[in-house]
């Protein structure tokens, strides 16, 4: 979670009229259904292959298009907010939104379903920076805090939630209810934001003064933004799929990639008035918060990713059960964000960062513990001990991020924190599941060294074997290769334990690196919330 903390200014009092709480219910809604639909549809790929006759390589473009449309607009939101109205382009968003989901769910081939999926990316890109947007307007800035622990529960929870709804729907109804589900949520949150949401004069007054001055959108700088982005997010997640540098295709993203980000740097940093204040990440204040996000992002998707894959894969769980071992921690979570929200109040931000993030660095390392004799409420204590850590940094970032920042400068920063977040999330997904391709070749290849004929261990087990399977009826013969078998079996089965055991290293050194970054933050001014003027 991250959010405009000081949108409107910290000079500024809220100015909705209804109550801020049901409009921070309202917008967590439409913002828990849009982070929802970046995890939910993972669980149903397997069943959307078999709907729609495709390969799986082909079936993983419906994440892929998703991530990349969403990344995309989340540059571009903040401006169109600003000089179109921001409670029009949300209600525009929230529409799309919902009616691409609805066409998701009817799609008759892969293709028409990547097409809705794109659109239905593009939607949700543009809500989450406004909702935080609007929440930030509807708080007073000593109760921010605690509005966004509303929100927040959308952001941490929702991702938790989509495997498990996901398997769910997936296993008992069709992988069509996993998009079509929206519609009646979506038309639901159109209705209340439509009758609650009103715009603040401050924007109004800002909006007339763009359109008097003839302010247009940064069109080069945002098709740069846009491109390294979508170029980004295509290599982290098809690079693994795709062979990496073995892949023509990704050998040509990649250098689009680059070619764009060098040309986009230049553009932003001389441009008056660019789609995005690259000068945000230069500071140590907002520069630093960016990539602790980043990190948190990778960490909270690559485990809500990988976790119900071991489930499925090595202890045979269904997709319903492998999401309901995550719902525990979903919960502890949501508990959580409000407890993060009190404190954060009292504590300085970079000292509760600090400690959420030792806390997932000891659930990481808690996690390399895995073995195959491990019962069910393993994962289920695992992933509430994660869910303890995790809203001590989404709410603290908030008002460590924007403190410093001057009013037109925190639609700029929501944006590039969510982007952070959405990014973050596919670079851990990337760099978790190379590790454990490479890691789990390297386990096997170390295991089959010790399973040679002449070892006496491998003698003994292999007799064992053959035993048991002659016991079961078998002749000699087939016996003896059913044993060979099954010993395979177990040295692949180990070797893929201990390259989840790799992973889960991996994700808590990148904990542990990110609490002396957390610690470098400055303190704020926690009673008006991080905001301030000046720059960061």
């Amino acid at each position: 979670m991250s959010g405009a903390a000081t949108t409107a200014g910290s000079q500024a009092s809220p100015t909705q009229a209804a109550n801020p709480w049901l409009i921070a219910l309202v917008v967590s809604l439409a913002t828990f259904m849009e982070v929802l639909d970046t995890t939910i549809a993972n669980v149903a790929l397997r069943y959307i292959s078999g709907g729609l006759a495709v390969s799986a390589d082909e079936a993983s473009w419906v994440v892929t298009t998703y991530l990349v449309s969403n990344a995309i607009i989340l540059v571009a939101s903040s401006f169109i907010a600003k000089r179109y109205g921001r409670r029009r382009f949300y209600l525009l968003c929230l529409a799309t939104f919902t009616i691409a989901s609805i066409l998701c769910g009817m799609a008759w081939n892969l293709e028409s379903l990547l097409i809705f999926r794109m659109i239905q990316g593009f939607a949700g890109g543009g809500m989450v920076p406004i909702s935080q947007s609007i929440l930030a307007d509807s708080f007073p800035p000593e109760k921010r805090g605690q509005g966004f622990a509303l929100f927040g529960v959308a952001v941490v929870v929702a991702p938790v939630i989509g495997p498990t709804l996901g398997g769910y729907l997936s296993d008992n109804f069709s992988w069509h209810w996993c998009f079509l589900i929206n519609g009646p949520v979506g038309l639901f949150a159109f209705a209340l934001v439509y009758m609650l949401v009103k715009e603040p004069d401050s924007l109004k007054r800002e909006r007339a003064e763009m359109r008097r001055t003839g302010i247009r959108i940064d069109i080069v700088g945002f098709l740069l933004v846009a491109t390294f982005l979508g170029a980004l997010e295509v290599v982290l997640d098809r690079g693994q799929i795709e062979d990496w540098l073995d892949s023509n295709f990704i050998v040509v993203t990649i250098a689009i990639c680059i070619l764009a980000l060098a040309a986009a740097i230049p553009w932003l940093m001389t441009k008056s008035n660019p789609i995005i204040d690259i000068h945000l990440l230069a500071s140590r204040q907002f520069g630093s918060c960016f990539i602790v996000m980043l990190a948190t992002g990778a960490i909270l998707i690559a485990t809500t990713q990988f976790v119900p894959e071991v489930l499925q894969q090595n202890f045979g769980y269904t997709a319903t059960w492998a999401g309901l071992a995550l719902s525990p921690g979903g919960l502890m979570a949501m508990v959580m964000m409000f407890v993060s929200g009190r404190l954060s109040a009292r504590i300085q931000p970079k000292y509760l960062i600090a400690i959420g993030t030792a806390i997932i660095a000891a659930a990481m390392w808690d996690m390399t513990r895995i073995h195959a004799d491990l019962n069910f409420g393993f994962f289920v204590w695992s992933r509430i001990f994660l869910g303890l850590g995790l809203p001590l940094i989404f709410i603290p970032i908030t008002s460590a991020s924007y403190d410093g920042l001057r009013p037109d400068q925190t639609d700029q920063a929501s944006a590039l924190i969510n982007a952070a977040r959405n990014t973050g999330g596919s670079i851990g997904v990337s760099i978790a599941s190379n590790v454990l391709a490479h890691r789990e070749q390297w386990h096997q290849s170390r295991l089959v060294e010790s399973v040679v004929p002449p070892d006496p261990a491998y003698q003994q087990t292999l007799q064992t074997a053959t035993q048991h399977f002659i016991d079961r009826g078998l002749p000699m013969a087939d016996a003896q290769t059913q044993a060979t078998a099954w010993i395979a079996e177990q040295v692949q089965t180990q070797a893929s334990y201990l390259a989840y055991i790799d992973v889960f290293h991996t994700l808590m050194l990148i904990s542990l690196c990110l609490i002396p970054l957390a610690l470098i933050l400055r303190n704020i001014d926690l009673k008006q919330g991080g905001g301030g003027s000046g720059h960061g």
